[in-house]
């Protein structure tokens, strides 16, 4: 893909998967239990649309978290498995500005994003959350557009495994739950079996952490990244 468009779909596997704390990054603020505020984006609408998402690659926990403790989220694209999350379509501008946030640079400027489409990867920088990556392209038939790229952001090489905290797990299950396309068991199942959970954490202690009360209907089918634009 040569062009960048003007939207995009940005695969969130962790925190961000929680509808409510996304709404942070867009219009700012400070969620509850952070040590920092965040300046929010340009355009702080909510994403045109939300899905659940079926990433090719694996989710792991890593690295000390300052708000929740315990050990991050991340993404390793190249990992055998699969990842779950919601692909929130956005502007290029509203990435950006998640991805400067989650980067701890100030946001207000798009992204040159011509690599990491180009290649699928695109290091700006060594910190956590400073490499980008194409994950796949999504179809995005219902407001008219085909194929659009799945990006997120990541550690520029995998990092040692450091369990997560119950708190975050609760936060992800909450979000991954809310996505509509498993159910509870299946994701305190998913948690339980990410490297760095694995061997901490079993799926009936994620299950207590908490018990989702939305969705409340069968759960439907989570959209899958495709690994070109064109359609099969």
């Amino acid at each position: 893909m040569s062009e960048v468009p003007s939207r995009v779909w940005y695969a969130a596997y962790g925190s961000n998967t929680h509808a409510e704390r996304l709404g942070y990054y867009l219009a700012g603020g400070r969620p509850p239990g952070a040590a920092r505020t965040f300046p929010g984006c340009r355009d702080p609408r909510p994403p045109e649309r939300s899905v659940a998402l079926v990433l090719p690659g694996r989710v792991y926990f890593a690295a000390e978290s300052p708000v929740w403790g315990g050990g991050l989220a991340f993404y390793d694209a190249a990992a055998d498995g699969t990842a779950w999350g919601v692909a929130h379509l956005l502007t290029v501008g509203q990435f950006s500005d998640i991805a400067a946030q989650e980067m701890y640079r100030p946001p207000g400027s798009d992204l040159d994003l011509t690599e990491v489409l180009a290649t699928g990867r695109c290091p700006l920088g060594p910190g956590r959350y400073e490499t980008l990556v194409r994950a796949g392209f999504l179809d995005d038939r219902e407001s008219g557009g085909d194929g659009l790229p799945v990006l997120t952001f990541t550690a520029p090489r995998p990092l040692p495994l450091r369990p997560p905290s119950a708190a975050y797990l609760r936060h992800l299950a909450a979000g991954l739950h809310a996505a509509g396309a498993w159910r509870p068991a299946e994701v305190a199942a998913y948690l339980a079996g990410c490297p760095g959970a694995a061997g901490h954490w079993t799926p009936e202690a994620v299950a207590a952490l908490s018990a989702p009360t939305a969705p409340t209907g069968p759960p439907g089918p989570p959209s899958r990244c495709r690994p070109d634009p064109r359609r099969s």
